[in-house]
């Protein structure tokens, strides 16, 4: 099993960041269509998901860490 964050979506194709900070390449085709930047995904056994409540955390923690930026 791998975790991938969405990075970016040019074309067909949808850049995704690994842990280890390698970007992939993947084809918009083989991922599922609700699919946006920024979306924790998994992938397992050749079958990609988004993970909802992974991507949740990942956008509040985000959202807090930009508000303390700016907030003080």
């Amino acid at each position: 099993m791998h975790k991938l964050i969405v990075d970016r979506i040019e074309g067909v194709y949808a850049f995704c960041e690994a842990k280890d900070g390698q970007i992939l390449d993947l084809l918009l085709t083989d991922l599922p269509k609700e699919l946006k930047e920024g979306d924790v995904l998994e992938l397992k056994e050749g079958v990609c998901r988004i993970l909802i409540d992974e991507t949740e955390e990942r956008k509040n923690y985000i959202e807090v860490k930009t508000n303390h930026l700016f907030i003080n």
